[in-house]
């Protein structure tokens, strides 16, 4: 059995002797890594390369959560999601972009943040690191100036959930978003421990660090 200590992913990079980029898209890469595995032996994996993520799960007073249900065309559903957003802004503090997303997509501003969870999407086929927040002492606020909702976040509209009636959902399987499950499942635990374990909003994310290192090379 693991002890407590050692229950820890650790940063590796097996050898990577060739890339091909197979494609470019507006927000990922398709790549072809060709890599030695310990044993000597040559195996290629394909994979999207992904400027990574964060969302928020934002709680009132009344334990509610903003979300919003929005259109994802790869698995052709309307899903139920926190505010989330893309980390494509150069050197812009994970936190600073949580805080954008929050404003752009749901009008709310808050007052106390920490750090719930930290994961990889889809490890086996998608270089995607997340990080979901958990916002409390909630306010109005209105998005940045000059946003502009386009595509499938003009569609979207704005939904507030009871913290309880998510975790019901998500155990029900009714609910299937990976950031929505997992920072809904990780408030839940939280809360249940009186919110002390969770990190400060600055919290490090060496695992994100060490894949951006491991692919510039």
């Amino acid at each position: 059995m693991l002890s407590s200590a050692e229950l820890l992913d650790v940063a590796l990079s097996w050898p990577v002797t060739g890339t091909n980029v197979l494609g470019h898209g507006q927000i990922a890469d398709f790549v072809q890594d060709e890599i030695t595995t310990p044993d000597g032996l040559t195996i290629k994996r394909e994979y999207l390369r992904h400027p990574g993520a964060v969302a928020v799960i934002a709680l009132d007073a009344e334990e509610r959560v903003a979300l919003v249900r929005q259109y994802r065309h790869p698995v052709r559903h309307r899903l139920v999601e926190p505010p989330a957003g893309l980390l494509d802004i150069s050197g812009e503090d994970y936190l600073v972009g949580a805080q954008r997303e929050l404003a752009e997509e749901v009008d709310l501003a808050a007052a106390t943040w920490h750090v719930l969870v930290d994961l990889f999407s889809t490890p086996g086929i998608l270089g995607e690191s997340i990080r979901i927040y958990l916002a409390r002492d909630l306010a109005s606020t209105r998005a940045p100036d000059g946003f502009v909702r386009e595509g499938e976040e003009a569609d979207m509209d704005v939904v507030w959930a009871s913290l309880s009636d998510l975790v019901e959902a998500v155990l029900a399987g009714r609910l299937h978003s990976p950031s929505l499950v997992s920072g809904v499942l990780a408030a839940e635990a939280a809360r249940t421990r009186g919110w002390a374990p969770l990190r400060p909003a600055d919290a490090g994310w060496p695992a994100r660090e060490s894949l951006l290192a491991a692919i510039a090379g």
